[in-house]
């Protein structure tokens, strides 16, 4: 699947789900962990935990199943690694403290407008 594809439907399964503060960053010219970010917030554990699950389901339904998973929902931050696209869902919290978006201040940053 084409990257701008894969972003455009990871990015808008996340808004339909009614995930918060999404944001794309890409890093392609600041990094080599990966080409993109896609950050969002769950309300709560057990919406982090169906966001993570579900976009799973829709991207096996896509035929994406070469995918890598961490976390655990108890830690209030789940990531998902596809094809150079690295999806962190976190709780509101969790997310303030980890602070991606100034770690990496210098990738260009595409909000989803809620």
């Amino acid at each position: 699947m084409i990257e701008e594809t894969l972003i455009n439907n990871i990015s808008s399964y996340l808004d339909d789900k009614k995930a918060l503060n999404i944001q794309i960053l890409d890093l392609k010219k600041v990094s080599t962990v990966s080409d993109y970010f896609i950050i969002a917030t769950g309300a709560n554990r057990p919406h982090l935990k169906a966001l993570f699950e579900g976009l799973q389901l829709k991207l096996k339904e896509e035929g994406l199943t070469d995918f890598d998973r961490t976390g655990i929902p108890d830690s209030g931050w789940l990531i998902l690694d596809i094809q150079g696209v690295m999806v962190h869902i976190f709780e509101e919290e969790i997310r303030e403290y980890y602070d991606l978006e100034s770690l990496w201040k210098d990738a260009l940053v595409t909000r989803v407008e809620e």
